[in-house]
């Protein structure tokens, strides 16, 4: 009886333990690896096996998935004696998931094919609640017949393939593909704020824009938000999207291509940390503005943790500080 290969995965956190999740649901055998390995406790009653380091995850896998926070931290999983490189095998594919730069992957590409391993770059466009539902979709970069060989397991965790060309293109796609989410945010933002300043009631508001043209999957996501709808367990809190608006303005300032709305809506994102803001979901970008038109912020849930209290001196007759909502 054939085998069932088994997989690894590296880095549980939001993002990585829901892709390992419906890895488990489908059947394949998953052995796992986090920094804090309490995170992983729901992921082991699941099913999956917590191995105590990320080299102990990839021996004997045939693809090793990771999902880390930046550079440092995937060059931190990646090498060294205990790291994903040290433990891969002859034929196995190392599928690196994080939005990271293309400079980083590419560090990768020797010592990964000094071990007989291919490596791919496959960044995630979706967010949580997407990969819950099965609706996240996968950019590759690197060569195609490797992509060939985990497209099964990509599409046990999303709903979509894309091969956009050599390693390391995958990243600049998906930063590319970040820097929207953030500009629309904002856009946004300000279309419900000018509407509800001019007498239109804020939910009618979001209400229209919703059902109008500029109604993305991620404003449909994100729109209710504004009404109260924030989660209490943030999807994608300001400190990260700021890291992948870098990585598409430090790409951009060296190809020489002018972002001039990514860098409007960075400054915005700065506001929000300024503020106190910064554990939230990006979409908090509502509060800065609203504050500045004199506007009521968003409601908040009631579970929420106290925020700090924002930086400088508070400004008379401005509206209360937003990190005490």
């Amino acid at each position: 009886m054939r085998s069932v290969p088994r997989l690894a995965f590296v880095g549980l956190g939001a993002m990585g333990s829901r892709l390992a999740r419906r890895l488990l649901a489908a059947g394949h055998p998953v052995t796992g690896w986090n920094r804090t390995p309490d995170k992983a406790r729901a992921l082991v009653a699941a099913g999956l096996t917590l191995a105590t380091s990320p080299r102990a995850a990839a021996e004997g896998a045939a693809a090793v998935f990771t999902m880390v926070t930046d550079d440092a931290a995937l060059r931190a999983v990646a090498h060294g004696s205990d790291g994903i490189i040290a433990g891969l095998g002859p034929d196995s594919v190392l599928v690196e998931m994080s939005t990271v730069s293309p400079a980083v992957v590419l560090e990768l590409e020797a010592p990964v094919t000094a071990r007989g391993a291919a490596l791919l770059d496959v960044p995630v466009s979706g967010s949580t609640i997407t990969v819950e539902q099965g609706q996240a979709s996968f950019i590759v970069g690197g060569d195609a017949a490797a992509m060939e060989r985990v497209r099964p397991w990509l599409l046990a965790m999303g709903a979509a393939v894309t091969h956009v060309g050599p390693l390391g293109l995958a990243k600049t796609m998906k930063v590319a593909t970040n820097l929207g989410l953030a500009v629309q945010m904002l856009a946004f933002s300000e279309a419900v704020l000018l509407a509800e300043t001019a007498g239109i009631p804020r939910e009618r508001a979001v209400e229209a824009l919703l059902k109008s043209v500029i109604a993305s999957p991620m404003v449909k996501y994100r729109g209710p938000f504004v009404l109260g709808q924030m989660p209490a367990d943030a999807w994608f809190k300001v400190p990260m999207i700021q890291k992948d608006l870098q990585l598409a303005l430090d790409a951009a300032r060296a190809a020489g291509v002018p972002l001039p709305l990514t860098s409007v809506a960075q400054e915005w994102m700065t506001a929000a940390r300024g503020l106190g803001l910064g554990d939230y979901d990006f979409a908090i970008v509502f509060d800065v503005l609203a504050r500045l038109a004199g506007a009521a912020p968003s409601v908040k849930p009631a579970a929420d943790p106290a925020r700090a209290a924002p930086r400088g001196p508070a400004v008379a007759g401005a509206p209360p500080r937003l990190s005490r909502e």
